[in-house]
């Protein structure tokens, strides 16, 4: 669910996450509120689709939840007691790289308690300080 369909390459080097903080551009969502970070850091598919379930367990149908961050930047790892050389390591995961103040996702729903609540949980399983905005 999480991970990319049709990619290029199996393997890329890792790259900065550094960039120039913009200003946060107007959303024309209304009735909706939005998971939004607070710091650098990286988001795995295990923990986008634990999100994706937490929110969907709370909110039973009464609202869609959009996520804008997709993890698309491939991460390679070598076994363990591996000698160091020999090349670079096999595929493991995919990743999303998360800059202050990107929206992780938003859910629109007449409900804003029910709403409000299931980001509150959906926080918890996310390694990156979020706040929630409307």
């Amino acid at each position: 669910m999480f991970a990319p369909k049709n990619f290029k390459f199996r393997k890329q080097q890792k790259g900065k996450n550094i960039s120039k903080i913009l200003p946060s551009r107007l959303d024309a969502q209304i009735n909706c509120i939005k998971l939004k970070t607070l710091g650098f850091g990286r988001l795995t598919s295990n923990q986008m689709k634990a999100l994706k379930q937490t929110i969907n367990k709370i909110m039973k149908k009464r609202g869609r939840a959009v996520f804008k961050v997709f993890p698309q930047t491939p991460i390679t790892k070598k076994p363990i007691e591996v000698r160091m050389g020999k090349g670079k390591g096999a595929f493991s995961h995919w990743i999303a790289k998360i800059q202050p103040g990107t929206t992780i996702c938003y859910i629109e729903s007449e409900f804003s308690l029910l709403t409000r609540k299931a980001l509150e949980y959906a926080k918890i399983r996310l390694p990156i300080k979020t706040k929630i905005t409307n």
